[in-house]
C-alpha cells in the first residue's frame, strides 16, 4: 500500500499530492466526524425550542429527558473535543510513523492544564492568557481544540522525526530513546513555532475576510463562499464560527 501511494504521489503535481494526502487522512477519521455530527443533531432536536413546541424545547416539556440529552451531547462532542487527537492518529500514519505517537502528540495539544481553545477570547479580556516563560520568551499556554494545521504540521515533524531516528538508534535502545525525543522535540517546536504561526494564519484570515464584508459585503459573501469548502478541508473554517 506504501509504495502504491508513492508512486501515485510522483504522478502529481504539489497541490494534487496535498489534497490527495489531507483526503487519506480524513478518510481515516469519517466515521467518527460523521457519526458526532448525527448525534450532535439529535442533540440539537431534544434541546432546541421551536421544533416541537413554539417557545420550549423538548427536554423543558418533559424534563426527565434532560440527562438523556446530556449524555447524547457528551458523546457527539467527545470527536470533536479530541479532533487533534483523531487527526494525530491518522496523519502520523499517513507519514509513515507510529500511530499511538500520532494520539498522544493529538492529546498533548488538548491537555487539561493548557488553556482551552475556546475560551481564547474570554482570557484575553478577562485576566489574560497564561505563558510560559522559556528563558526569558514568552510562549501562551494553550490548547488547539477543534483545530487542524497545528496538528496536520506537527504530525509530519513527529513522524519524520521517528523514522529518522529508527534508522540510526540501535533496537535495543528503540523503545527508551525514539519515541520521547521525538515527541519532546514536536511537542516544544509545535508550542513555540507551529501552534502560534497557524493561529496567526488563522486570526489572519479572519481578520482579512470581516474586513471585505465591512467594506464590500457582496465581494465578501462570495469570497466567502469561494474558500469555504477548501478551508473545510484543513480544518480553518472553525476560525469563523465567532464571526
Amino acid at each position: 500500500k506504501d509504495e502504491f501511494i508513492a508512486a501515485a504521489d510522483k504522478k502529481q503535481n504539489p497541490l494534487q499530492r496535498v489534497i490527495n494526502t489531507l483526503a487519506d487522512i480524513y478518510n481515516q477519521i469519517l466515521p467518527a466526524i460523521v457519526t458526532a455530527g448525527l448525534l450532535m443533531g439529535i442533540n440539537n432536536i431534544l434541546t432546541n425550542s421551536g421544533i416541537f413546541y413554539k417557545t420550549q424545547s423538548l427536554i423543558e416539556v418533559f424534563p426527565q429527558w434532560a440527562s438523556v440529552a446530556d449524555m447524547i451531547n457528551i458523546i457527539a462532542n467527545t470527536a470533536f473535543v479530541f479532533l487533534p487527537a483523531l487527526i494525530g492518529w491518522s496523519a502520523v500514519k499517513r507519514f509513515g510513523g507510529s500511530e499511538i505517537l500520532g494520539v498522544v502528540l493529538g492529546l498533548i495539544l488538548v491537555h487539561p492544564d493548557l488553556l482551552n481553545a475556546w475560551a481564547y477570547g474570554e482570557a484575553l479580556a478577562g485576566d489574560g492568557i497564561p505563558t510560559w516563560n522559556l528563558f526569558g520568551v514568552e510562549i501562551n499556554k494553550i490548547g488547539y481544540q477543534g483545530q487542524v494545521l497545528p496538528v496536520l504540521f506537527a504530525s509530519w515533524i513527529l513522524a519524520k522525526l521517528e523514522i529518522g531516528l529508527r534508522k540510526r538508534v540501535i533496537d535495543s535502545l528503540q523503545l527508551l530513546v525514539v519515541a520521547p525525543i521525538a515527541l519532546l522535540v514536536t511537542g516544544v517546536l509545535t508550542f513555540i513555532i507551529i501552534g502560534p504561526i497557524t493561529f496567526v494564519i488563522g486570526n489572519f484570515i479572519t481578520d482579512g475576510l470581516v474586513a471585505v464584508f465591512d467594506s464590500y459585503a457582496l465581494i465578501g459573501g462570495l469570497v466567502y463562499g469561494a474558500i469555504y469548502a477548501p478551508l473545510v478541508i484543513t480544518g480553518m473554517h472553525h476560525t469563523f464560527l465567532a464571526v
